[in-house]
């Protein structure tokens, strides 16, 4: 009879890619999405909160200025435990200030160290996962990884915002329930700390990378002068940029329109209903669309499904237009178009993950992947920023036609998009 080894355990690659992009995702998901449904229900105006949780995402965007610190110092396996660590005391602090007089300004503060730990941990993670797998495991797993990071994103959009629904209804207070959940996510970021720390194993490859007698800024300005001479790197920054462009707009929108009054324009849902949407069918559909993703990209490779994924990513956006144009009252409708809109991001968003590991190809793997996660965010921050101020000029209706309108950029620039037909295809395929 066989025993339970840990050293063993530890070898096989699921003991952590679930739960490294599952933790990946927890503090993302507070900060870009589930801040949003927090903020609204504690009052502030739709302008504001797209405004100051759009700036939230800006450690995303600009942690190319420090990503090669990363590559050279300590390992990447010990920044991932250690940003773990950092980002639960972060939520700690921002759950304090939420009694307090300014609890917007003071949890913004938090957040804000919450978002610059978490987007280091994601140069960290992202650059373990390229160095411990070999190139068709990474293809296989993109899938796997991007679905237990939406699995995070669902669970925040999903089980913590019920259960702020259900906390303020026992209690009678908003505050006290939000407090609750920063409270608990704080928990939960040390618990996988500690997991990280025992269970991940130590690849040879996971070192400090500096050139002997070369300074860290001479390491550093390498980096990005490598990054800058790949083929087509305008084309790539473009394509990073305009990818999210229309789901930059939605999802800062997606939650207060289905939270507002009718007579305001949205569907007069309560925030368990929105949890719970979230939390059952849209988490069932993105995760069928993440895994399905991955295997079709494994089976034919990226370039093969690169325009058909785009396509199924936005075209669902028009789920979104005809509640606003219909307001619905149908709870089954409502909840299959927002699954039909998480499937087709779920689908659509493991092409881009793995478009993002094909321009890191080459030295500096993890700086690299890093800079195009960063103008991922960029262009999620810029439009995300932007979105609320259009909202409120136009209407949710005429605001979701301009999120499709949105999408036509990057249809315009994808067939000038070169990739090697074989990228990404599992080897014994090939």
């Amino acid at each position: 009879m066989s025993t339970f080894s840990i050293s063993e355990f530890k070898k096989n690659v699921w003991s952590w890619i679930p739960s490294l992009y599952y933790t990946q995702g927890i503090p993302y998901v507070i900060i870009v999405t589930v801040s949003v449904i927090m903020y609204k229900d504690l009052g502030i105006s739709n302008s504001e909160i797209a405004f100051y949780t759009s700036l939230l995402s800006l450690p995303w965007a600009f942690k190319p200025a420090w990503s090669p610190f990363i590559d050279i110092y300590k390992t990447k396996r010990w920044w991932t435990y250690t940003m773990q660590a950092v980002i639960s005391i972060s939520f700690a602090g921002a759950a304090l200030t939420l009694g307090t007089p300014y609890f917007f300004e003071a949890s913004l503060f938090f957040l804000f160290i919450a978002a610059f730990s978490s987007s280091t941990h994601d140069i960290a993670a992202d650059g373990f996962y390229m160095l411990a797998l070999s190139d068709d495991k990474q293809s296989f797993f993109v899938g796997i990884r991007s679905t237990f990071f939406r699995l995070a994103m669902i669970s925040g959009e999903g089980l913590f915002v019920v259960l702020a629904g259900v906390i303020a209804t026992k209690s009678g207070s908003s505050t006290f329930s939000w407090i609750s959940i920063l409270g608990i996510v704080a928990v939960l970021m040390f618990l996988m700390s500690f997991y990280h720390r025992f269970m991940l194993p130590a690849p040879d490859s996971d070192y400090a990378v500096k050139t002997e007698g070369e300074s860290p800024f001479q390491a550093i300005a390498k980096t990005f002068v490598d990054f800058f001479k790949k083929e087509q790197i305008i084309l790539a920054i473009l394509f990073v940029l305009l990818y999210r462009l229309g789901e930059g707009q939605l999802v800062k929108l997606a939650a207060p329109f289905l939270l507002d009054a009718r007579d305001a324009g949205g569907l007069g849902l309560t925030v368990t209903d929105v949890g719970i949407i979230n939390g059952t069918f849209g988490l069932i559909a993105l995760t069928i669309g993440g895994i399905l993703g991955g295997v079709v990209i494994s089976r034919h490779g990226l370039k093969a499904w690169l325009w058909p994924m785009i396509i199924i990513m936005n075209l669902p956006n028009a789920a979104y237009w005809y509640m606003a144009s219909t307001q619905p009252e149908s709870y089954w409708l409502i909840s299959s178009l927002v699954s039909i809109e998480k499937f087709g991001y779920g689908f659509g968003f493991a092409a881009f993950l793995m478009y993002l590991i094909y321009i890191a190809r080459g030295n500096y793997k993890t700086a690299h992947y890093a800079f195009g996660t960063a103008l991922m965010a960029l262009g999620m921050s810029l439009s995300g920023a932007v979105s609320g101020f259009i909202q409120e000029m136009v209407g949710y209706e005429q605001f979701f036609i301009w999120v499709l309108i949105s999408s036509i950029p990057i249809f315009v620039l994808t067939p000038f998009v070169k990739i090697d037909p074989d990228f990404g295809k599992k080897k014994d395929e090939e």
